[in-house]
């Protein structure tokens, strides 16, 4: 699996150099042009790591980050020539990850990098609170569902539903799979009850714009592209 990361940065040296060797290291680049426009592009890229520069045209990086945690959890790391403890702790207490002073050293930032990385997505498999999915999420504590602006609270089967399927993205999950999933809900769930609650479910997701999220392979299940 490749991660992507949104670089937002306006130093174009800079961001040369960091689009060439974060390459080298695997990893997808995407850096933004329209620093008025900076949550357009995140939604487009749907990012697993934010490099954010404090100091930018039009909105500070302490705003952008604040705008990104309206909708999302991915990680945020700061990186600014303004390296002292004040903007640290305002780095942090806006919701970034961590903090690169700059002038900085490849192999640290690569380091770093790797480091959160590693904490939010290596072990998501344990027990993650969130599963994300082709900019879709999908809290696991409050059963909401978010795709840009949009937050959709769903029903215990729906909730259900869409969980096993992200869960398993790009592969087919079987009714009967399905059935003895929704079982646990203490509810009675039978074929044309689960056929119901996909079809009120796939309803919901096309009033976000969420148009054949959830395909049919028919005779046999559901499942969502990987």
């Amino acid at each position: 699996m490749k991660y992507k990361i949104f670089l937002v940065e306006d130093d174009e040296t800079i961001v040369e150099i960091l689009k060439r060797n974060l390459t080298k290291w695997g990893y997808l680049v995407e850096a933004a042009d329209d620093f008025a426009q900076v949550m357009d592009t995140f939604r487009k890229t749907d990012p697993h790591l934010v490099l954010l520069d404090i100091s930018l045209p039009f909105y500070n990086g302490y705003y952008w980050c604040t705008e990104i945690r309206k909708i999302s959890n991915v990680p945020v790391v700061f990186l600014s020539s303004a390296g002292d403890d004040m903007n640290l702790v305002m780095a942090i207490n806006m919701g970034a990850d961590d903090f690169v002073a700059k002038p900085f050293k490849m192999d640290v930032l690569v380091a770093k990098i790797q480091a959160v990385l590693r904490r939010t997505y290596a072990f998501a498999n344990t027990r993650p609170d969130v599963l994300a999915h082709k900019g879709v999420t999908l809290n696991l504590s409050s059963a909401v569902l978010s795709h840009g602006t949009e937050k959709l609270e769903l029903s215990k089967n729906e909730f259900r539903i869409m969980q096993v399927l992200m869960e398993n993205a790009g592969k087919i999950v079987e009714r009967g799979q399905l059935i003895q999933r929704l079982w646990e809900t203490e509810s009675f769930i039978d074929d044309n009850t689960l056929t119901v609650n996909v079809t009120r479910l796939r309803k919901k997701l096309e009033d976000i714009g969420l148009c054949g999220y959830i395909l049919t392979k028919k005779g046999i299940g559901y499942y969502v592209e990987e």
